[in-house]
């Protein structure tokens, strides 16, 4: 039988090392395995005692913005909420602030009416004048739609964005409770 020496181990092992770096398959499954590994530890790291999540905001009170009061409310300020305009309709996005928030990839829509870019597929800053839509065609139009329907059933709705000149309504609680459960809808069941 046959001595194995310790050239011998470095040479397989030089092999294997060799192997793995340069097969595609295997570095492709190595970037998996990486991730996989990243994502426990990223997991255990959450459950670590001295993790604390961000605290939660209190909900906002129900109210209309004019486009420069909402401009505050694109992340930066000192509570870091973020509403977003959608179809005349005003949201709190701050949940989704991975997204919407400074850094995220729609964040040149924080703190504006995004109506226009969401209908054109575009993420720019968006006008600095009220924009009422009435340019877009009728699947813009569509567009803008499901799109309010989606950050309906996803986001708070906080208000109206108001157009130049008109007036903010005065929201009562018992005004704003009944729009809650107005908002909150069953959805029909799956048969």
């Amino acid at each position: 039988m046959a001595e194995v020496t310790s050239s011998d181990k470095a040479s397989s092992v030089s092999d294997i090392t060799t192997e793995l770096f340069t097969n595609p398959l295997n570095l492709f499954l190595l970037a998996v395995i990486a991730f996989i590994v990243y994502k426990i530890y990223k997991n255990q790291y959450k459950q670590h005692p001295h993790y604390e999540p961000e605290p939660e905001l209190p909900k906002m009170k129900k109210r209309d913005f004019t486009l420069e009061e909402l401009k505050a409310y694109d992340g930066n300020g000192p509570d870091g909420r973020i509403l977003i305009a959608v179809n005349g309709k005003v949201f709190d996005v701050t949940k989704g602030k991975r997204f919407y928030g400074p850094g995220g990839p729609y964040a040149a829509f924080g703190g504006r009416d995004a109506s226009r870019g969401l209908a054109t597929f575009s993420v720019t800053g968006g006008s600095e004048t009220y924009d009422d839509l009435s340019d877009l065609n009728s699947m813009e139009m569509d567009s803008v739609r499901e799109w309010e329907m989606q950050f309906t059933d996803r986001y708070d709705y906080i208000g109206k964005l108001l157009k130049p000149g008109q007036e903010a309504t005065s929201y009562s609680d018992e005004e704003e409770e009944a729009t809650n459960q107005e908002t909150v809808t069953e959805k029909p069941k799956e048969e």
